[in-house]
């Protein structure tokens, strides 16, 4: 157990490292000349940022649990239960997941907090993005 609790303590510590906070550009340069730049979905900018700035995979896979739940039981009991990932992002709810992780979760507000309102609603379609 104490073993388990250490790595999860590390896990949480080595997700908050300083990364360089570069915007999020919503938008992919073109290949070509005069082909107009790609706009990125909802989904794909979530799935980036929740893949680097985020570091949200540290702890978080698509379909096992890890240190935290996988997206899709987040998705799914959000779903079921009404609950808005933003909020609980902004730190502004309790978690309905998995309440025995929140500790670990809450060591990465900081991050979370900083991001802006259109990069947490991204985060949040693609995590329901992962029900489809």
């Amino acid at each position: 157990m104490k073993k388990v609790l250490f790595l999860a303590a590390f896990l949480a510590f080595a997700s908050c490292k300083k990364e360089n906070s570069e915007p999020t550009n919503v938008t992919t340069e073109s290949v070509s000349e005069g082909e107009p730049a790609k706009t990125q979905t909802p989904e794909e900018l979530g799935k980036q940022i929740f893949e680097s700035t985020g570091n949200c995979f540290a702890c978080h896979q698509p379909d096992q649990k890890v240190v935290g739940p996988s997206i899709k039981e987040i998705a799914k009991m959000y779903k079921d239960k009404n609950g808005n990932i933003v909020t609980f992002l902004k730190g502004n709810a309790e978690p309905i997941v998995d309440p025995s992780q929140f500790e670990v979760m809450k060591t990465n507000f900081a991050i979370t907090k900083a991001m802006s309102e259109d990069e947490l609603k991204a985060i949040e379609a693609y995590i329901y993005s992962q029900l489809k």
